[in-house]
């Protein structure tokens, strides 16, 4: 018998490795039905989040309602509608989450089922992980197996799966051909560490981009004036975020250093305006913890080896934010007080959404070299009931928490200009915020702040 030369000896290990690999990864594949019965009661269960949550092992949980007791569903940002959230299985099921999103915020606002929120800087979201969550069961999405077995966490599963994983005794990986394959660090899984493995093909939620009006770009024209090439940028989420990241397209060497990843970036990125060359963070490279946007961005991220994914606890920690110069943090908020609080995630003292990332991009960007952090919002809001109001608010709803501190905030701006805060007397800052407001809400907050003793 001829001697096989090396390369034919790699060639053939590499297909007998292939036939174990798919043989052990089918022994691992069932239905969702058949997965999910691996959930018991009293279990806390991870189901994903933003855009990589598991809806198919979701809905396919839902139908063991009759069945379950006290299981707690640990989530954040659920886009679409999920049938264990509708409230129709009494004591079954029980909602744990750090950040609200359309599902979440729908339970709590009809009282489907119980809700607890926890408000966490996303920079500190493993101690919610570690310390108080611990999920028995997780469902995480996955992108399709590369060659060597390993799988990605996908959109959104990077910036905090890896510690939902280790208090984990079972792990089922849902593989959606959707789900786009990141780089980055701590973001693949390989398919031998899952206790059952279920395949979908369910396109990723999308988030349209807001509309743009003139106020929005007045906005956004004070805030590109303070920008200068080479910066390292993040945006929120919002219109003037949008307006922001495409008014962008005549600086030059720019870098992303991001929480989230949004079209307007992925454009940039497109037109070489965000090079990532100047950076001091990860340079070459723009970095996020998730993704949520369209279809085009989710194929964008895909194997694309300019973008690096981290967890949050990376990438919102402040003093790696402040490790870039010139870093530049755009966020914004439902309303800000004369005194320069910032409220952006309560609604008439209901919980909206999170403390997320805000006050990381806060800090970490005035500690930055030559950095600035800006706070952004259109001067009034119309409320169908009352009509028009006033965003520069005296002061805030019973109940309504502050996301960010006045002693953290540097710039505040509407459509009637972009004030610097910082250091600024509590008399400045009160004329200052007021001057901010729609010319039809100052005299009542000048009133209100003389009432107050503020003026």
């Amino acid at each position: 018998m001829a001697q096989l030369s090396i390369p034919q000896l790699y060639k053939r290990s590499a297909q007998e490795m292939r036939i174990d690999f798919e043989k052990e990864y089918n022994n691992k594949l069932m239905s969702p039905q058949e997965a999910v019965r691996l959930v018991k009661s009293g279990d806390t269960v991870y189901e994903g989040t933003c855009t990589s949550v598991a809806y198919g092992l979701c809905d396919a949980l839902s139908e063991r309602g009759d069945e379950l007791e006290n299981v707690t569903l640990t989530c954040s940002q659920i886009i679409y509608p999920v049938k264990m959230l509708e409230g129709t299985h009494p004591g079954a099921f029980k909602l744990s989450t750090y950040f609200m999103g359309t599902q979440e915020r729908n339970c709590l606002k009809k009282n489907l089922l119980e809700v607890n929120y926890s408000s966490v800087h996303l920079s500190q979201v493993d101690l919610w992980c570690r310390e108080t969550q611990r999920p028995d069961v997780v469902f995480f999405e996955v992108s399709p197996p590369d060659e060597n077995g390993y799988m990605s966490y996908g959109a959104s599963g990077v910036a905090l799966h890896t510690y939902l994983k280790e208090s984990a005794k079972i792990i089922i990986l849902q593989v959606n051909s959707f789900a786009p394959y990141v780089y980055g660090e701590q973001n693949l899984i390989h398919f031998s560490e899952a206790t059952a493995i279920v395949e979908t093909n369910r396109e990723l939620p999308e988030i349209p981009n807001m509309p743009i009006d003139d106020s929005i770009k007045t906005i956004s024209s004070f805030l590109l004036d303070q920008i200068p090439d080479g910066a390292c940028i993040q945006l929120g989420i919002g219109g003037v975020a949008n307006a922001v990241g495409y008014g962008l397209k005549t600086k030059n060497d720019l870098g992303i250093h991001t929480e989230m990843m949004a079209d307007s970036m992925m454009e940039l990125m497109k037109m070489g305006v965000v090079n990532n060359s100047r950076k001091n963070f990860i340079p070459g490279k723009s970095v996020s913890a998730f993704t949520f946007g369209s279809k085009e961005l989710y194929k964008f991220i895909n194997r694309n080896e300019n973008m690096y994914y981290l967890p949050f606890t990376v990438v919102n920690n402040p003093s790696n934010i402040a490790k870039n110069d010139n870093m530049i943090s755009i966020n914004t908020a439902i309303s800000v007080d004369i005194l320069g609080q910032v409220n952006a995630d309560n609604i008439g003292g209901r919980q909206h959404s999170a403390t997320g990332g805000q006050v990381d991009f806060v800090r970490g960007a005035q500690m930055s070299k030559g950095g600035k952090s800006f706070i952004a919002i259109q001067s009034t809001i119309e409320n169908e009931k009352l009509g028009r109001q006033s965003r520069i608010v005296s002061h805030f709803p019973i109940g309504t928490a502050v996301t960010t501190p006045r002693s953290d905030v540097q710039y505040v701006a509407t459509e009637f200009g972009c004030v610097n805060l910082k250091l600024l007397t509590m008399k400045e800052r009160v004329k200052a915020m007021i001057g901010l407001a729609h010319p039809d809400f100052r005299p009542q907050l000048t009133e209100d702040a003389k009432t107050a003793g503020l003026l």
